[in-house]
């Protein structure tokens, strides 16, 4: 890695559909050359609900600390089997985890996306 590289680390859903735009949204918005990907079902539950997160803050942690993200996002996406629930629910569940991060990294940068049904990336929370 070169010292000039920046990077952002993605908090997605493992479903692949959502893989790929995402990256491509975030490449295209920020200036990051690179995008560490951790990834559970239904990501954006995974982080506003479960109690125990401590390997998803340690990939992050391995993220922030040693490749140096600048940046986080969480998303949330239509047609999400590892956490069926409606829009509204996904989009508060992504301001929760923004929320729940934020106490962890207070001074980075954390978006809320969610990817519609057009496979179209919006921004939840800036």
């Amino acid at each position: 890695m070169d010292k000039t590289d920046k990077r952002a680390t993605c908090l997605n859903c493992m479903d692949g559909r959502v893989q790929l735009p995402v990256l491509h949204w975030i490449k295209d918005n920020y200036a990051v050359d690179f995008v560490d990907v951790i990834t559970e079902a239904g990501m954006d539950n995974v982080l506003a609900t479960q109690k125990y997160i401590g390997e998803v803050l340690r990939s992050i942690t391995v993220s922030v600390n040693i490749n140096k993200s600048a940046l986080i996002f969480v998303v949330g996406h239509y047609d999400c089997r590892g956490n069926p629930v409606e829009e509204s629910v996904h989009r508060r569940q992504i301001g929760e985890a923004v929320g729940r991060l934020k106490e962890h990294w207070p001074s980075l940068q954390i978006v809320g996306l969610w990817v519609n049904k057009n496979w179209a990336v919006e921004t939840v929370v800036p």
